[in-house]
């Protein structure tokens, strides 16, 4: 099978790269630099020329708090792009995979967002996110959207490698206590997604590693691994304001996969816990 994967310098592109490269797969991954999404002639000439049978688009806008300003740029690469990717996959029968985002909810509630849930995104991030999905089930009559979130991988900056940094040079930290989500590595995550790709069972599904907590204890349980001395204080959403609103509830129902024959990802903490070996020894 040869896949095509966008966001290849990024965590989640990386590692579907390296994972289908383990499984003696045909891999392209591909970054910006090799094509820019919002050129729909090149986008159709570049994937027309390498035929894939699968394209797994994991590029995206992802600056949140930047796209609250810019968002023609956000509007162009998440929107148009994702629009002349699956255009292009219709016309050579590729299989679609789109990865969306937590961002698409309003964040509500205590009660994990379900797949059939109406999307209501506060962000221009995720209304652009949300605009794409429905791009791609306008255009398509089979696909995969898997919305994720809170992820972490060893290609790439993310808060894991934020708080390990901070630990350098500080001995307390406040955090947000009061947003509530599943952290994912991208090395589970991708396992799945190429498991996935390669069956017909098309659909919304939600991925994330299994277990819910909030970024103060996500810190905590990241200082306790790495036997730091931090002490972490857990503040409200109003105490460290943002450009952009984030959602308090990111937590996911993964219902649809076990319906559907797949399986859910290992703990936040196991994951972790192999995370930080991983960092600590440079595996790759």
């Amino acid at each position: 099978m040869k896949i095509l994967v966008t966001g290849v310098t990024g965590q989640l592109g990386y590692d579907v790269v390296c994972e289908g490269l383990n499984r003696s797969l045909t891999m392209i991954g591909i970054g910006s630099k090799d094509l820019d999404l919002t050129n729909e002639q090149l986008v159709y000439q570049y994937i027309r020329e390498y035929n894939p049978d699968a394209i797994i688009h994991c590029a995206a806008y992802t600056a949140v708090d930047k796209a609250e300003d810019d968002h023609e740029n956000c509007l162009d690469v998440n929107v148009n792009g994702t629009k002349y990717l699956a255009t292009v996959a219709k016309e050579i029968n590729a299989k679609f995979m789109f990865i969306s985002t937590d961002y698409v909810f309003d964040g509500k509630g205590e009660a994990p967002f379900v797949e059939t849930d109406t999307p209501n995104p506060v962000g221009y991030y995720g209304k652009t996110k949300y605009e794409a999905e429905k791009v791609v089930q306008s255009l398509l009559s089979e696909w995969f959207i898997v919305r994720i979130s809170w992820i972490f991988g060893l290609n790439g900056g993310n808060f894991v490698k934020t708080m390990l940094r901070l630990a350098e040079t500080r001995n307390e930290l406040n955090v947000v206590g009061d947003q509530v989500g599943s952290p994912t590595n991208t090395f589970d995550l991708s396992h799945l997604l190429l498991d996935m790709i390669q069956t017909d069972r098309y659909g919304i599904y939600h991925s994330t590693n299994e277990g819910f907590c909030s970024w103060a204890e996500f810190a905590e349980e990241i200082f306790r691994l790495a036997e730091k001395s931090v002490k972490v204080n857990a503040i409200a959403t109003e105490e460290y304001p943002t450009r952009a609103v984030r959602p308090k509830n990111s937590r996911m129902s993964k219902q649809k996969l076990i319906d559907n024959g797949f399986y859910t990802l290992p703990s936040w903490q196991d994951s972790l816990k192999r995370y930080l070996y991983a960092l600590q020894h440079e595996v790759k």
